[in-house]
């Protein structure tokens, strides 16, 4: 079993210990640029394959694996409620990488190449504060199968999985600036054994994007030290008759391993050190919970686009939140560069959130935009609306229909009511905005 993560401790000793002069310090009315006396660390982690409903924090799913690192981070910082992603991988990235809307990229499904055109977070970090962070990207990058896509992006050290999935999480291709190698460490550990690696060679404030493979497909028994799942069968037949277990063991290596990342780091990096962790998009319908599992991993219901989003680390102030503003994962570019100095509170999609880490503020996006390559979904704070390719439509009011089960559009339903059918009228006209 693993062992206690020091991190764990560390974070809970770090809430008890600041000063009353420390707290009113870190938590003044900040606005952008964030003004640290020295530039932070950002370490951005990414889940793939990864909802709601398998993260402790989080109300959906009846049963969660046991991630002590994860709940610490919580505990330590802000977890937010309404984050959407892209139903499935590469948009999800491509959208983070750029702060742009799929359809403004092409980037729209699964294994779409991201064009070199594009300025990436990591150029512009580089152009805008001259080269005063230095970056990184270690894991799953899946926005081209050109080994040297990631460099010629503005990435300064890439090593990972150019690819979607892994033949196996002990048989796989690791990609370094490059150069291309067979190799078969144990993946989620060699992804962890890279960024401690790389972080120790640092001598100037870093920006990683650290995206584990896990907990993606093939499920499989990941090594015993790593997880709490037990002596678990590890044939194929198994497996596939009751998959929960193994994902939930994969959640749980990657956690621990998460730990030991956090761990590496001397007290005062860590504590120069943002962390934000999300999902890429939602469980896989293998695994789903509680989500019809037509509404999961691939969809534009909640289930598939409704993920994980914690921040914790230097700059975050408010402990143990639960923060209920809407947040787009192109958002985090704005925000990334906002930590990092440049003081751009929008650009492209992407809108700061940043002042939400010191107090509890309306953060200036009022709707949430996701799609795939024929639907778009769009929601504001109380309602919901989805448009098919084929016309099919569908509203939910979210207080009353969070797993979404009852569409407002059903021929069977009575009249729309002048508040749902405002709603609707008012995020048909955003969706046109926004494609205009």
């Amino acid at each position: 079993m693993p062992q206690k993560s020091f991190w764990t401790i560390f974070v809970f000793f770090m809430l008890f210990s600041c000063s009353n002069d420390e707290l009113f310090e870190n938590s003044a009315d900040i606005d952008v640029p964030i003004n640290n006396p020295q530039k932070p660390n950002i370490l951005l982690i990414i889940a793939d394959d990864f909802g709601l409903d398998a993260c402790p924090g989080y109300d959906v799913g009846n049963e969660k694996p046991f991630m002590p690192t994860i709940q610490s981070l919580s505990s330590a910082g802000i977890t937010f409620n309404n984050f959407w992603s892209y139903p499935v991988c590469t948009p999800t990235r491509a959208s983070i990488i750029t702060g742009k809307y799929g359809f403004r990229t092409g980037v729209l499904s699964v294994d779409d190449p991201l064009s070199t055109s594009e300025t990436t977070i990591q150029k512009y970090l580089t152009t805008n504060l001259a080269g005063e962070y230095s970056n990184a990207v270690i894991g799953k990058w899946h926005l081209s199968k050109n080994s040297n896509h990631p460099n010629l992006m503005g990435v300064d050290y890439y090593a990972g999985n150019l690819s979607g999935g892994l033949k196996t999480y002990w048989d796989w291709n690791l990609v370094e600036n490059g150069i291309e190698t067979s190799n078969n460490e144990y993946n989620t550990s060699k992804y962890t054994n890279l960024a401690i690696d790389w972080i120790a060679e640092q001598e100037k404030p870093w920006f990683l994007w650290l995206a584990y493979n896990a907990p993606h497909s093939p499920f499989h028994l990941p090594p015993t030290e790593l997880h709490y799942q037990g002596n678990l069968p590890t044939d194929e037949s198994s497996i596939a008759a009751n998959p929960l277990p193994y994902y939930f063991a994969m959640l749980e290596a990657m956690d621990t391993e998460i730990g030991r990342l956090l761990d590496s780091m001397d007290s005062t990096e860590r504590e120069n050190t943002i962390i934000i962790f999300i999902g890429d998009n939602g469980t896989p319908n293998e695994v789903v919970q509680e989500y019809n599992n037509r509404r999961a991993k691939g969809s534009l219901f909640n289930g598939g686009i409704n993920v994980p989003l914690i921040v914790s680390g230097k700059g975050v102030v408010r402990f143990s939140v639960k923060e209920n503003a809407l947040v787009n994962s192109t958002d985090l570019y704005a925000t990334i560069a906002n930590i990092a100095g440049v003081g751009v509170k929008e650009i492209n999609d992407s809108k700061d959130f940043s002042t939400l880490f010191t107090k509890e503020a309306n953060h200036n996006r009022d709707y949430l935009y996701s799609e795939t390559a024929t639907d778009v979904s769009i929601r504001n704070a109380t309602h919901k609306y989805i448009l098919k390719g084929d016309g099919t439509e569908y509203l939910y009011e979210l207080s009353n229909s969070l797993l979404e089960s009852k569409n407002l559009m059903h021929a069977s339903n009575l009249p729309l009511s002048e508040s749902d059918e405002a709603a609707k009228t008012e995020l048909i006209k955003k969706l046109e905005e926004i494609k205009n």
